[in-house]
């Protein structure tokens, strides 16, 4: 197999994949109603040891809701914006059930906001404490304002929820927004007016459905779902379908590690302070609807004294150098896969590109010439090849037709002609085997790089994580292609050399789905790579009649 089908080999394989992934998520159930999201929202978790200073068991899953649980006729949400954030907490637990990011805009409609916790997917932060009458996410809140605001000068903003809990005890939740961040403090204050100690532990926790956020992309099977880390076991995915089959594996206790929720450019995670034994959980509801979360223990507290437990949420985008200096591990939610040594360097390399030249496009661009110049000798060899090969076809073409049908001696007197000719027919196939990871590896930086979603080009291309609209650079790769053809040897075989003529529109049709840096990055790819072969061709061409000139 030459050089070039080895190419479009891999490439059409590649491509299969894609269209698989794509076809098993376009027919993934549809998301459940809201009333359906009301049913289980009731499931309080309930830790492996339960509390021990009170006179009765914790609630589990499934247990009765407090009398001051009793949800409302209609929901009172209170409004909080900042700078990076504009949220809905619900009265009803405290939760987040909305949360808009003002400087990410709509994947859809670039007009809009985009929104990660939402109604649509019942995506919520929900957090309670557990215990005989303490207040979960179902108990209703009082709060003193309906609207907060972070003014000028202002570097946080605090939201303070009071609810009653048993006889004589009282609870607080607060919420701390900060200025410049998409980081909210969140702790559990319980003062304990009652004559007798009060142990108890506190839970947070995502809420979600199992769709994929709209406007995902249709030709790859981007990840949404659960995550865990711990410096003991590292980073795990929890799939919601191993959630439902009862197949996923994760760390159930450790005193370090967060717990996430994550979909194409964006995480939510909750952070508990490093050295806080917490417990881990994640299990499927009904409806399609998922719960993965922590337990944090509460010191007893004693008569007439108060304790609290309070952690971070994280709930923004991917932002690689950010989320490194938020938490351990937080940075390998931008998961690529198992090529991750190639890939981040690779990302860093684009980033540094990014910061001299302003701009992701022409970024794109010069990665692309770095890559080739590393890769120029074993391209130069593949390349030689290739030409050499166009030089014997004739000859190659005589021998088919002089032994027919006797592959024994027709494979022997190519195996001469080779060797006469000093070719090596696999001497293009190496270059090309060693290339395939950094293709990879870059098709999924520039897919999971949050710093390039609406990242603009030039002129008509506006979004480097979106496909072209009009299609001109996939129709450019595409006229690349065909030249590339052009510029190999042509197979002996009519069937062949017809299919190979096909390739490159067949393969065309697949880069119109891809997103425009992708294909920005394959056509410079293609244009140097023809420059190359043809001045490669031209001078072993050359060499070749320079004897017959004497």
């Amino acid at each position: 197999m030459d050089t070039q089908r080895l190419i479009l080999f891999f490439v059409f394989s590649f491509s299969l994949l894609l269209l698989w992934d794509s076809w098993q998520k376009e027919h993934r159930p549809p998301t459940p109603t809201i009333a359906q999201q009301a049913a289980v929202q009731a499931t309080v978790p309930s830790p492996s040891v339960p509390t021990q200073a009170t006179p009765a068991a914790p609630q589990k899953p499934g247990d009765a809701i407090p009398p001051n649980a009793a949800a409302p006729a209609k929901r009172e949400i209170l409004k909080v914006k900042t700078d990076k954030l504009i949220a809905d907490i619900d009265l009803q637990g405290g939760d987040i059930v909305r949360l808009e990011l003002p400087r990410q805009k709509d994947t859809l409609d670039e007009k809009v906001n985009f929104v990660l916790f939402s109604p649509e997917h019942h995506y919520a932060a929900q957090s309670g404490l557990i215990g005989p009458g303490l207040p979960t996410h179902k108990t209703i809140y009082s709060a003193g304002a309906r609207e907060y605001s972070l003014t000028d000068g202002q570097d946080k903003l605090q939201v303070r929820l009071e609810a009653p809990g048993p006889e004589g005890v009282k609870t607080v939740k607060t919420l701390t927004f900060h200025r410049g961040s998409y980081v909210i403090d969140i702790s559990h204050e319980i003062i304990n007016g009652s004559a007798a100690p009060l142990a108890a532990h506190a839970y947070f926790q995502f809420l979600r459905d199992g769709a994929p956020p709209a406007g995902d992309p249709k030709m790859v099977n981007t990840y949404t779902g659960a995550a865990i880390y711990t410096e003991q076991e590292k980073f795990h995915k929890i799939a919601f379908g191993d959630l439902d089959k009862d197949k996923a594996s994760f760390p159930k206790t450790a005193d370090n590690g967060w717990i996430a929720m994550l979909q194409h450019y964006f995480v939510s995670a909750w952070l508990p302070k490093e050295g806080t034994q917490r417990e881990f959980y994640a299990k499927p509801l009904a409806d399609k609807l998922y719960s993965v979360g922590l337990i944090l223990p509460v010191a007893t507290i004693a008569p007439n004294a108060s304790g609290s437990v309070s952690l971070s949420l994280y709930a923004g985008p991917q932002e690689q150098d950010a989320l490194k200096e938020i938490a351990p591990g937080l940075n390998l939610t931008v998961d690529y896969g198992w090529l991750t040594v190639v890939a981040a360097p690779l990302f860093w390399l684009l980033q540094f590109l990014h910061r001299w030249v302003g701009n992701w496009g022409v970024a794109i661009i010069l990665l692309t010439v770095l890559i080739k110049a590393v890769f120029f000798p074993l391209s130069a060899a593949s390349y030689k090849s290739m030409a050499k090969m166009k030089l014997v076809t004739p000859r190659m073409t005589k021998l088919r037709e002089q032994y027919g049908n006797d592959r024994a001696r027709l494979n022997q007197a190519m195996m001469e002609l080779y060797k006469t000719e000093k070719i090596n027919p696999l001497g293009g196939c190496l270059p090309i085997v060693v290339q395939i990871p950094v293709f990879i590896s870059l098709y999924w930086v520039l897919l999971a790089s949050v710093e390039l979603r609406h990242a603009p080009f030039y002129f008509w291309i506006h979004d480097l994580s979106a496909q072209d609209p009009y299609y001109v650079l996939p129709l450019l790769m595409m006229g690349s292609m065909v030249i590339q053809t052009k510029l190999n040897p042509v197979p002996p075989d009519p069937v062949q050399a017809k299919v190979m003529m096909i390739m490159p529109f067949a393969f065309g049709v697949m880069f119109f789905f891809f997103p425009a840096g992708l294909v920005l990055y394959w056509l410079v790819n293609n244009i140097l790579s023809i420059a190359q072969q043809w001045q490669i061709t031209r001078m072993i061409g050359d060499g070749k009649k320079a004897p017959a000139r004497r």
